[in-house]
């Protein structure tokens, strides 16, 4: 190869090296590119709030739903997952046992509903 050449694809082969590796930081960090690991995440966590909106959705539409949120009210905030448990909220229409987890954030998920609806009460007297 002449010297010429030489460089050419020296320069070429550091400009594709560094293109590359600015295509990388820019689509990682602003280009919404994910990987496996964080994509798996994303969707696990999309899953689990989805459930935790069931759980709420049916422990809210429960037919004796007063008497349950009287007694989940009274109830200790770290005995409130066993709360739901027992009720079988926590399992999903047309499962037999429920997903892992899913107890944890539908207590939170109940806790802000009842939040909520106690502003709306005391905001419409």
């Amino acid at each position: 190869m002449t010297p010429v050449t030489d460089a050419k694809v020296v320069y070429g082969f550091w400009g594709v090296l560094g293109g590359a590796a600015i295509a990388m930081i820019v689509g990682f960090n602003w280009g919404g590119w994910t990987s496996s690991n964080t994509t798996q995440k994303m969707s696990d966590e999309a899953v689990l709030a989805s459930r935790a909106a069931i759980c709420a959705a049916q422990f809210m539409n429960a037919p004796n739903h007063e008497l349950n949120v009287k007694e989940f009210q009274g109830t200790d905030t770290y005995t409130r997952t066993g709360f739901i448990e027992r009720g079988g909220w926590d399992k999903m229409p047309g499962q037999d046992k429920a997903a892992w987890g899913v107890s944890s954030p539908c207590v939170a998920e109940i806790d802000g509903l009842l939040k909520a609806s106690q502003n709306v009460s005391v905001s419409v007297k």
